[in-house]
């Protein structure tokens, strides 16, 4: 009798999990089409020298050779200084606006949409905006700061300026779009505690030091991953404002992919960089989710 029952019970089982997985298949079959598929192919490819047609075994010839690029080391530190300007501002930004817009203001429904109206615009449009925003003598901030004394300036043609210009531009463009998550963050914070320290007698910036932070940590956690990974997946605007120019002062890791694969049709050494983009995104993912998300509270 019992054996009848487990015998009923693994066949409904299977029934259950049959379905799960046909549920699961086209997903599956997605993932290993333009995910799996593409990364091992670009793991192979990075051991061959190749062009169009021709193809040559060369090991880790390949990544010694980009590893001492030149281009590929000023890439690597545009790229980290566009990280490091644009992520924690633009998550100190978007707390901000998150906490401001929380409060129950008049047209905070219209500060909200206005904030986040620059995720929605696509990317090539946001540069165009921009392009003419920076724009030599006729550009809107060469004549905001006309108005003031300041003389214009090339700031897409200076190579010390192009990056600062294009962090601002980012931060501008991504700190609407964390805010929502704040936000939401926000509405589901337990209200009783805000109520025992309002009871003490406790002051706004305390409140936020102690309370609110603290509890937004996995929305911060879960938008700083976001964050860094965006800043490794911007290309567009190159291709628009700059074209990586001048002399490689705003060229990305991502733009010099493109480049070398589909501008010198070196497939082998865009393989290679493919590769050492892959790296540094599992790197940041493994630190946050195998340390930091172990000292977050949920």
């Amino acid at each position: 009798m019992k054996q009848q029952a487990l015998l009923t019970r693994r066949k409904i089982n299977w029934k259950e999990n049959a379905f799960a997985y046909a549920l699961l298949l086209p997903s599956l079959i997605l993932l290993a089409l333009f995910t799996f598929y593409p990364t091992i192919k670009s793991v192979y490819l990075s051991f061959f020298s190749s062009t169009l047609s021709v193809q040559k075994f060369v090991g880790f010839e390949q990544y010694a050779h980009v590893l001492q690029d030149e281009v590929f080391m000023k890439v690597m530190k545009n790229n980290m200084l566009l990280s490091i300007g644009t992520v924690p501002t633009s998550l100190l930004l978007a707390i901000y606006l998150a906490v401001w817009v929380n409060n129950k203001l008049k047209g905070t429904s219209i500060l909200r949409a206005a904030f986040f109206y620059p995720t929605i615009i696509p990317m090539i449009a946001i540069a165009n905006i921009w392009l003419f925003i920076y724009t030599p003598d006729y550009g809107l901030l060469d004549k905001f700061l006309g108005f003031i004394g300041v003389p214009t300036h090339n700031w897409l043609g200076d190579p010390h300026w192009v990056t600062f210009s294009m962090i601002i531009m980012v931060i501008w463009k991504e700190a609407g779009f964390f805010m929502i998550f704040y936000l939401a963050g926000l509405q589901n914070l337990p209200r009783e505690v805000y109520e025992a320290a309002e009871v003490e007698g406790a002051r706004p910036w305390h409140v936020f030091r102690k309370i609110t932070f603290p509890l937004l940590m996995p929305t911060t956690l879960f938008v700083l991953i976001i964050a860094i990974t965006n800043s490794f997946k911007l290309v567009d605007h190159l291709y628009i404002m700059t074209k990586g120019g001048p002399d490689n002062a705003s060229n990305l890791l991502l733009y010099h992919i493109y480049e070398t694969a589909f501008s010198f049709w070196d497939m082998g050494r865009a393989s290679v960089l493919t590769v050492v983009l892959l790296v540094i995104l599992l790197a940041v993912s493994i630190f946050n989710y195998a340390y930091l998300d172990k000292r977050v509270h949920y």
